[in-house]
């Protein structure tokens, strides 16, 4: 019996061990920039399911005020695995200005990392704040060029309680793309000596138009909480006043594009660009047939992913080159959006030597420094042996004279490859109708797909325009009809009929058009008229 329980408890201690050295101590900010007064909430999160106190705080006192510490513990279950998590939600107010650090700081044996702070001397916001709810919105910046990013900040301040059904009406601009920068903030911050809460909310906008862009009014209502009357139970909600407050209306400055830009090049304004590649395996051992891939990856600081232009790949005919689709993705910092896109090419030598891999530059408009700005990846040698496995043995040539090939072995074969000719040609004729069928002229469908197909995702309006007017040509109904029983189709071509007829035509991306073609529902089939006896009508009816 004792056997039976102790192999358990040795493997519950086994788990704990092994879970303790693999954990670790998470530390994160929900915003690295504010100002003081203002606070932050720094997240401490670990797996460590042997830890059961609180983190070491006291390192925190010397810069900052600890306002409020929460626990959450959570488990995940994922199948039969389970995953324990604890979090420590800290609120913190800096003291000062500068650029500070939250120290790292420690539970147990785990310790986590420090963090940078930006915080700026404390301002006073453009809303009146002796009311006791009011709104501000500001622009980054005044003017921008055109296609490159605005980031534009909406804060409500309330010195009350609010219900949780505040509402923000949505910002719409005809002339301009807008995405979300991040999730709505909350946090405090001390004005006048009055702590308020603050909701913060940032979107990017993208102006597809040089001239004045005008920012509509934003109107922002909430429910607030009022005070219990007095000899009543305050734990009881009371309803509360309906409040609403309204943003100003503001006009942005929006640039065409310069004239030294070139015209060739897709337009990129941008804060930043970074251009880098890796390869897997890398390419220290390499053999002549095997396959390694590369990543092209570009990021863009102040344009989103769908802005990024496709990479030119490698181009070698040393190389046999098969790309896969390109990888995009936004992410999020305190200056907007910063788009990425990812393009990965699996690459096989087809000889031996050394094959050079091109150097790959990208064009772009310098927004921070206000210039024309150039980011390259230098070319690169590959050295490739020869691969002993691959190498095919040559068959023995025989010296000697060749044996003569007598008459009657000769026309022994002429005989049987004309009988079997003979016998093909009667097979053929018997499955052929009595009238031959019109040959079908011109291309067949399936390669009029296949060339939409390549037109749609090599992300290009003109030769998809074209390969779509061949390919709707040979189908049983119009594009016109097939657009309207079929909206995402419709949705397509709406989107690659701008392309073709707007400055935007160079960063359309043809994925949503090929996969509407590919989920086109069958229509129902035409009938031909019959009598009633089944058989055709008369061709000339009475």
């Amino acid at each position: 019996m004792s056997r039976t329980r102790v192999l358990p408890l040795t493997l519950l201690v086994a788990l704990l061990a092994t879970q303790a050295h693999a954990a670790v101590l998470t530390a994160s900010v929900d915003r690295a920039s504010l100002a003081v007064g203002e606070t932050l909430v720094l997240t401490l999160e670990t797996t460590d399911v042997t830890q059961f106190g609180k983190p070491d705080l006291s390192a925190l006192n010397a810069d900052f005020d600890v306002r409020d510490t929460r626990q959450v513990n959570q488990l995940r279950t994922l199948g039969a695995d389970s995953q324990a998590t604890t979090r420590w939600l800290i609120t913190l107010a800096p003291r000062q200005a500068g650029t500070m650090q939250i120290p790292a700081l420690q539970i147990g044996d785990l310790r986590s990392e420090p963090i940078a702070l930006q915080v700026q001397a404390s301002q006073a916001p453009d809303a009146n704040t002796e009311a006791p709810v009011s709104i501000e919105a500001s622009l980054d910046a005044n003017s921008v060029y055109v296609q490159a990013q605005a980031v534009l900040t909406v804060r409500v301040y309330h010195s009350v309680a609010l219900y949780d059904d505040s509402n923000l009406t949505p910002l719409q601009l005809a002339d301009a793309r807008i995405e979300p920068v991040g999730d709505t903030r909350t946090y405090e911050k001390l004005i006048n000596g009055i702590r308020h809460g603050v909701i913060e909310t940032r979107y990017a906008i993208f102006p597809q138009h040089s001239g004045s862009l005008q920012i509509p009014a934003l109107t922002f209502s909430a429910t607030e909480v009022e005070p219990a009357p007095a000899g009543q139970d305050n734990s009881t909600p009371h309803p509360g006043k309906m409040v609403h407050v309204t943003s100003s209306i503001m006009n942005l400055t929006v640039k065409p594009k310069p004239a030294s830009y070139p015209n060739d090049t897709p337009w990129l304004p941008a804060r930043s660009l970074e251009l880098s590649d890796s390869w897997n395996p890398e390419p220290d051992h390499l053999q002549v047939g095997d396959s390694l891939t590369r990543t092209l990856s570009v990021k863009a600081e102040g344009l989103s992913s769908a802005q990024l232009p496709p990479l030119p790949g490698t181009d070698n005919i040393a190389l046999r080159r098969y790309p896969d689709e390109p990888q995009l993705s936004n992410q999020i910092n305190e200056r907007g959006v910063v788009g990425n896109r990812d393009e990965r090419e699996a690459l096989v030598p087809a000889r031996d030597g050394a094959i050079e891999v091109p150097s790959i530059e990208v064009t772009w408009w310098n927004t921070l420094e206000d210039h024309l700005d150039h980011t390259s990846l230098p070319a690169r040698t590959l050295q490739v042996a020869q691969n002993p496995t691959l190498t095919v043995d040559t068959p023995a040539v025989s010296n000697g004279p060749a044996p003569l090939v007598w008459p009657w072995q000769l026309s022994t074969l002429v005989l049987a490859l004309t009988t079997l000719a003979g016998f093909v040609l009667w097979w053929r004729a018997r499955s052929q109708p009595a009238v031959a069928r019109a040959a079908q002229t011109g291309p067949s469908p399936r390669s009029l797909l296949d060339d939409l197909k390549r037109a749609c995702l090599a992300n290009d309006p003109q030769a998809t325009r074209q390969a779509l007017d061949a390919w709707a040509r040979q189908q049983p109904e119009t594009l016109a009809d097939m657009a309207a029983r079929f909206v995402p189709l419709s949705d397509a071509l709406d989107g690659l009929n701008s392309a073709l007829y707007s400055e935007t035509g160079q960063h359309w991306q043809g994925q949503e058009l090929w996969r509407a073609i590919g989920t086109i529902p069958a229509s129902e089939a035409v009938q031909a008229p019959v009598g009633e006896n089944g058989a055709l009508p008369p061709l000339y009816p009475k």
